[in-house]
């Protein structure tokens, strides 16, 4: 969730604020600070669900990885001299995997280094993948997962939302329940349209679905005769009633290739899941034997 800065907003005996943004993963933004435009950052959020929904289980797909589009576009269409850009202006809030502790990331030395960094801050384990980003060395994960509402000054930072909730900048809902939870500091009421954005924020809608005129257009998928025919509901419903029978082939063709492009990194990522074996062991014998603690 983005929490925001105001700049030149002093704090209370004297002083001046920084302007700053602090972001939880948030890749959209990311994109915006070269292009400027905002139809082309919607055409690249378009394309990244064309791509989440061209498989029958959508990003569930064994087919799919996340990390490796994203690592993909992010290079595609951020500029050589981002890390400049994003230093001092930029901080992406991470969560440490070896304490769980949130850290937040505003210096870079390099544009590789912001693209590390993003994908560790958008990183949710098991549904981005099982084995975690690295930035400079140290496994990160989303940093909403230990802190949704990072701040560097209490006094001047203003939360954005697109949740219901107590936050700044965010929806606001005429019911009259006024149960809420707390997620790692951010404040959620308890509705059915919250229910509803979560669900949508990890299974994008088909893009028909997305209001606004100006959005329906820009959502007209390109694709020729084949994409079309694919489409159609006849085709669709064949498709899910094959599934029993295709899936199964389709996860052990993707796996074997998964298996495949992992051997180069295996002696990077070793290291990290002994540390992880070991850890579930000792929690493991923690839980069995509460005495020898």
């Amino acid at each position: 969730m983005p929490t925001w800065q105001c700049p030149g907003a002093g704090p209370p005996g004297g002083g001046q604020a920084r302007g700053e943004e602090q972001r939880a993963g948030d890749v959209a933004d990311a994109w915006s600070v070269p292009s400027g435009s905002a139809d082309q950052v919607l055409q690249i959020i378009l394309d990244l669900v064309r791509w989440a929904r061209r498989r029958t289980l959508n990003i569930l797909h064994p087919s799919t990885n996340l990390t490796d589009y994203l690592r993909e576009g992010l290079h595609r269409h951020l500029p050589a001299d981002i890390h400049r850009r994003f230093s001092g202006r930029v901080h992406l809030s991470l969560t440490r995997v070896a304490d769980w502790e949130n850290v937040l990331v505003s210096d870079f030395q390099s544009k590789e280094e912001v693209v590390d960094a993003l994908l560790c801050s958008c990183f949710i384990p098991f549904y981005c993948g099982l084995i975690p980003p690295s930035f400079r060395g140290v496994r990160y994960v989303d940093g909403g997962l230990s802190n949704n509402v990072p701040r560097v000054d209490d006094r001047t930072t203003i939360t954005v939302s697109p949740f219901y909730g107590e936050s700044d900048i965010g929806p606001k809902t005429v019911s009259t329940n006024f149960l809420t939870v707390d997620f790692t500091s951010l404040n959620l009421r308890v509705c059915s349209e919250n229910v509803y954005f979560v669900i949508r924020s990890l299974m994008p809608p088909s893009l028909g679905v997305s209001g606004g005129h100006a959005l329906r257009e820009a959502a007209r998928d390109p694709g020729g005769p084949l994409s079309k025919i694919c489409a159609l509901l006849p085709v669709r419903a064949l498709t899910y009633a094959l599934l029993p029978c295709t899936l199964p082939v389709e996860v052990a063709f993707h796996s074997l290739r998964r298996l495949v492009l992992w051997v180069p990194h295996i002696p990077e990522d070793l290291p990290w899941l002994r540390w992880v074996a070991s850890r579930a062991r000792v929690l493991l014998l923690m839980h069995l034997f509460p005495a020898a603690r």
